[in-house]
């Protein structure tokens, strides 16, 4: 363990303060024992994957923070994944497929890790990464144990561990049930997708999608130019929010909106936290005074704010 560990390496925005205390764990066992310990102690520590999607605050992050660099996965001959929660999401694709099964194709290009992922149930293409879980091992308030899926509250890009208190709990291990694929056709997918996102995100470092989506039916309907598919379903992208109110490419400091993908916050020159929260918070008055809709973060705020 260290002391005033500077997370802005550990981090896709490349950006943020220091960790009180810093901690990897390679195994599921030392994530179990670090985590166990400090349950003990009536703490909760902060468990980074790969680091998209969090904001760590430039006063830093107090208390324990936990790089998961878990790896282990195993599959059986029926589709049934047991995989760390510190394994990125496109090795997950990667081993699953070879071995003939799949679900998980959208998973290829998005940077983070299966623990992450389950943070804010991640997911792409009308998809998401809580489809096929049929349990959870987690440490829950110092307890190491096995639980079902509905323990997580899944939502759209929502979990229980997004929640406000954040309960002592966290993942150890997934167990998946993956349906039967042609890896052939499933990789042609994945390509596809993989298309996709190059074609409309950008190089910088970002933190992916910064805010959620908007399912209202009646802000659908009043959007002329939203694609007829998602007024159908009552879906507008914050990214079609962002650009109608002219925020798209709007630079603030050394961050900036995308000019590809307005939802995309980038980290443009020597950026900072501050200067992202308080660009997000000037879009989110924008399009509130423009559809009465109040956008809602994807990206997680860690520390002192």
């Amino acid at each position: 363990m260290r002391e005033n560990v500077s997370l802005a390496p550990f981090v896709t925005l490349r950006l943020g303060g220091k960790a009180d205390y810093f901690a990897e764990a390679a195994t599921v066992a030392e994530l179990a024992e670090i985590t166990i310990s400090a349950h003990v102690r009536q703490e909760n520590p902060t468990v980074l994957g790969w680091g998209s999607n969090v904001l760590p605050s430039d006063e830093g992050v107090p208390g324990l923070v936990v790089r998961n660099v878990t790896r282990g996965l195993t599959v059986d001959d029926e589709g049934g994944v047991v995989a760390d929660s510190g394994i990125g999401l496109q090795d997950l694709f990667l081993q699953t497929v070879q071995r003939g099964w799949g679900g998980l194709e959208y998973a290829v290009g998005i940077p983070g890790s299966l623990g992450g992922a389950l943070v804010s149930n991640a997911g792409a293409y009308r998809s998401s990464i809580s489809e096929f879980i049929t349990e959870l091992e987690m440490v829950i308030d110092g307890e190491r144990r096995w639980v079902p899926p509905a323990y997580m509250q899944f939502s759209y890009r929502d979990s229980i561990l997004r929640q406000v208190p954040t309960p002592r709990a966290v993942v150890l291990q997934v167990r998946f049930r993956l349906p039967r694929t042609d890896p052939w056709q499933s990789f042609q997918e994945a390509r596809e997708y993989q298309r996709q996102r190059i074609s409309k995100q950008p190089p910088s470092p970002s933190a992916g999608s910064f805010f959620k989506n908007v399912t209202d039916q009646s802000v659908a309907n009043s959007l002329p130019a939203l694609p007829l598919a998602l007024k159908e379903k009552g879906i507008v992208p914050a990214g079609f929010l962002i650009e109608s109110v002219g925020m798209k490419g709007f630079r603030l400091g050394g961050v900036g909106w995308g000019k590809r993908h307005a939802n995309f916050m980038l980290n443009l020159e020597r950026g900072t936290a501050r200067q992202v929260a308080e660009l997000a918070e000037i879009t989110k008055d924008k399009v509130f005074r423009a559809y009465g809709v109040a956008l809602e973060s994807e990206v997680l705020y860690l520390g002192r704010w």
